[in-house]
């Protein structure tokens, strides 16, 4: 091989092939040329690497073809229009979609939890063998009221939404197995159910609904709609629609639960900030409820405002 010959009659494209690797934006037309140029380099780098001896000019393409296939598979970069995409059609619309799921996680928990505010107030014996007679005094006095002013507001937020955001995650991830999703409902209406009653049992009604309202009402949405976006996934496992094959139809569940998971950090953090900064505020309560009650009724006309128009997504 000439080398110095394939040199001049190939130099002049590999120097337009590192131009337009290195150029910021390129319009259609340098977007093909780019793909053109990349494809005749990395020929000419094969024959470069089995016939050249100069290990100098083989690197140096080397380089130039690396640079220009990096440019080609470069993902693009977030954008706000991605970020308003995500926020004003993909999670509402996923949300939305799932609505029989998670209202239906929403009614059975809800009537669960009130089932066992009503039976442990009216069986206040029974509290004792869930936490004790002695813990069972202290929350009432103090440790239920105390739970929300012990730590720093800033620091009681950050632990409460990592907590809730872990606690999603669980939900969605575990869907595919539905037994796990029942279990961690099972915990939390377990949890109000028995604290709930024990503070109706000794007369804290006022003070237990006065507390949990607030911040209660948007963080159990949450837990509701990353359960219903769970035990959906398992659904799909178990009777996936005709046109679709088992896993296709999980793909597809789960592709939208990862969408919900993400938008469910901003809705965890919104809750966390109402616990930590509202729920405990010396302010009367009915404005404390009427501020938590508000931002739930705006999440919930946000999802079916803008849900209901979004676009399904298509499988390919």
């Amino acid at each position: 091989m000439d080398l110095d010959a394939y040199v001049a009659e190939h130099g002049g494209e590999w120097r337009r092939l590192e131009e337009l690797s290195r150029r910021g934006r390129l319009d259609a037309a340098e977007v093909d040329e780019l793909v053109t140029l990349y494809q005749r380099a990395a020929t000419q780098l094969s024959v470069l690497r089995s016939r050249s001896p100069d290990p100098a000019l083989v690197s140096q393409l080397s380089q130039v073809v690396l640079r220009a296939r990096a440019r080609l598979t470069d993902r693009p970069r977030p954008s706000w229009a991605a970020v308003g995409r995500f926020l004003l059609v993909n999670f509402p619309g996923a949300v939305y979609r799932a609505w029989p799921w998670w209202c239906g996680v929403a009614t059975g928990f809800t009537l669960l939890s009130f089932f066992l505010i009503w039976f442990v107030a009216g069986n206040p014996e029974t509290a004792g063998a869930f936490i004790g007679d002695e813990a069972a005094g202290d929350l009432v006095e103090s440790g239920f009221a105390g739970y929300y002013t012990e730590f720093a507001a800033p620091t009681f937020a950050f632990h409460l939404w990592t907590h809730n955001a872990w606690l999603a995650a669980q939900c969605l991830a575990a869907g595919v197995l539905i037994v796990p999703v029942f279990y961690l409902l099972w915990q939390n209406a377990l949890n109000i159910g028995v604290v709930g009653g024990v503070m109706v049992a000794y007369g804290r009604a006022d003070v237990f609904f006065g507390l949990i309202t607030p911040h209660g009402l948007l963080e159990l949405t949450g837990v509701f709609v990353a359960a219903g976006l769970g035990l959906r996934t398992g659904w799909a496992w178990i009777a996936p629609p005709a046109q679709l094959t088992r896993g296709q139809a999980v793909a597809r569940a789960g592709r939208e639960g990862i969408v919900v998971a993400v938008g469910l950090v901003g809705l965890f953090a919104v809750s966390a900030l109402i616990e930590a900064f509202v729920t405990p505020a010396p302010v009367p309560v009915p404005l404390r409820v009427a501020l938590g009650a508000a931002v739930w009724l705006a999440f919930l006309a946000y999802v079916v405002l803008l849900g209901r128009r979004a676009p399904v997504p298509v499988d390919h």
